[in-house]
């Protein structure tokens, strides 16, 4: 229902945010539109795309203010765009001082006496910023003006926050990724990450919230990215969820849908297992986060997880179901030794998973992974991404070579490119023999990125058969398949000129989880 601007309104409100690429719509913003209440009237969403020109950016800002109106500008910050945040802010203050301007999301939840972008900004809301964000404009308008830059969200009951997905445009469902929730918060403490500070996970109702998936489905979406930290912590709901995917991809079997869930690997019960045999090949994604195969790690970081069901279930989920799984380790964690990892690495690679994506500790803002830092010497990059660069157990240059390992393990093996040759690299020590390559590659390239396809073919050849000792024929056989693979790719996307509408299914499994650092993903409201 569309609500009358109320009289008294001269204001324009402006939710903004700069997202990682252009494919990834903010469903954060959409939130605090779906809950302006009076204000929606005057509101709208405009997004950027990280990379643009700062002026260029405030010009467009700019281009939306009406002469004789107060000007709200909301900012969604988060790790990936706040450098960029901080300089657009700077520019809008300095060429428009009376534009008020309000932050919001996980980058200025917490430390906010020490940050630059808090000091140029008029307010701050911390946390949750459902209904908060409209209360403040409302003060704003009305009176009496708030007398704090602070202000901390308030969390509405679950039933009391309006959905988004309405706002999601004709545009939004065929071109970008979409993301949706069907829970907030989550029950487990890990301390890397922001969810470490929820209490609980709160559901929202799940017949309204399929009422409104039905409702993207009509309207043609058919890539649907859950940003629940715990998909399967309620097996019930789970269920539930996944049978709405079922039905749809029974109903429509040549117009198939994608869905993507992060999933606890200990916790796959039977009735869930069965639920996830009937998903045929390229319709499931599940992300895994393992983190660490270390016991003494786990204790140390808070995270709870049996080992031994984790990986029972990630190898019956290789070897009985069509779920594409994406699974995530992270080097620089407190009391994690390059020899520990290395032995995590090497179980994980021999369950078979689609992906492993191998990150690197990120100290994220109001993480309680901060009290460990005298202890294990924990050593983070001042500036954004705030990326682990020693500790007590891995040095300097031993961490520079995890980064450069993890870039190349995208290129190489998370590509898909070089199916049949990366176990010809792996052989039966996966993490040492990897890293050789990777070393190798940086000193015969001196680069990460720019690697052009053929280039790159041509290192790993020469490295298997000169430094590995690989067979010539051996060699040759893996690279024709992995050429003779893509040639039927670029020829299958030709073939279907829906593919780009569909954002094709594997590369849909990939687009869904690169970009967005893991961790602050999960925390998609401004």
């Amino acid at each position: 229902m569309v609500l009358a601007a109320p009289a008294i309104c001269i204001m324009t409100i402006l939710l903004t945010t700069l997202n990682a690429r252009y494919s990834h719509a903010s469903l954060g913003l959409r939130y605090l539109l779906a809950n302006m209440g009076e204000l929606q009237p005057v509101t709208q969403i405009q997004e950027f795309v990280i990379g643009a020109r700062s002026t260029d950016i405030v010009e467009r800002i700019l281009a939306l203010r009406k002469p004789g109106e107060k000007f709200i500008v909301g900012f969604g910050v988060y790790i990936w765009n706040v450098v960029e945040t901080t300089q657009i802010v700077a520019v809008l203050k300095r060429v428009a001082p009376e534009a008020v301007v309000i932050l919001g999301g996980p980058e200025v939840s917490h430390e906010t006496a020490d940050q630059e972008i808090i000091r140029l900004a008029d307010y701050v809301i911390t946390g949750w910023g459902d209904v908060s964000f409209a209360s403040l404009c409302q003060q704003i308008l009305k009176g009496p003006q708030p007398l704090m830059k602070v202000h901390a969200g308030v969390q509405a009951p679950m039933a009391d926050i309006q959905l988004p997905y309405h706002l999601y445009s004709d545009q939004d469902i065929r071109h970008r990724t979409l993301y949706v929730e069907a829970s907030r918060g989550c029950p487990f403490k890990c301390e890397f990450c922001l969810s470490a500070l929820d209490k609980t996970a709160w559901p929202f109702d799940i017949d309204q919230f399929l009422q409104e998936m039905e409702g993207l489905y009509q309207r043609g979406a058919r890539l649907f990215k859950f940003v629940d930290r715990t998909f399967n912590l309620n097996i019930k709901t789970s269920l539930k969820i996944m049978q709405f995917f079922l039905d749809k991809l029974e109903a429509a079997p040549h117009d198939p849908v994608y869905a993507h869930f992060e999933v606890v690997p200990d916790h796959l019960p039977d009735a869930l297992k069965e639920g996830i045999q009937k998903f045929p090949e390229g319709s499931l994604q599940f992300e895994i986060g393992i983190q660490s195969f270390n016991p003494e790690v786990q204790a140390l970081i808070s995270r709870k997880q049996n080992n031994d069901k984790a990986a029972e279930n990630i190898r019956w989920l290789c070897e009985h179901s069509h779920a594409h799984l994406h699974v995530d380790l992270i080097a620089g964690l407190p009391g994690e030794t390059m020899e520990s990892f290395a032995q995590g690495f090497n179980k994980l690679v021999a369950l078979g998973p689609h992906e492993i994506q191998f990150g690197i500790l990120k100290r994220l803002r109001g993480t309680p992974i901060i009290r460990h830092t005298e202890a294990y010497q924990l050593a983070f990059d001042p500036q954004p991404p705030y990326t682990i660069l020693a500790n007590k157990d891995i040095a300097f240059a031993d961490m520079q070579r995890l980064i450069r390992f993890a870039r190349y393990w995208d290129l190489i093996a998370n590509s898909g490119r070089f199916s049949h040759s990366l176990p010809l690299i792996l052989a039966d020590t996966a993490f040492e023999n990897f890293m050789a390559l990777s070393d190798w590659l940086f000193a015969n390239t001196d680069a990460t990125h720019r690697i052009a396809l053929d280039k790159l073919a041509a290192l790993v050849n020469k490295w298997l058969l000169e430094v590995q000792g690989t067979a010539a024929e051996a060699i040759q056989l893996a690279m024709s398949s992995d050429y003779a693979g893509q040639a039927m790719h670029k020829q299958g996307n030709k073939a279907d000129p829906s593919a780009p509408q569909r954002q094709t299914r594997k590369e849909a499994a990939r687009e869904v989880t690169k970009s967005i650092p893991q961790r602050q993903a999960r925390h998609m409201v401004a």
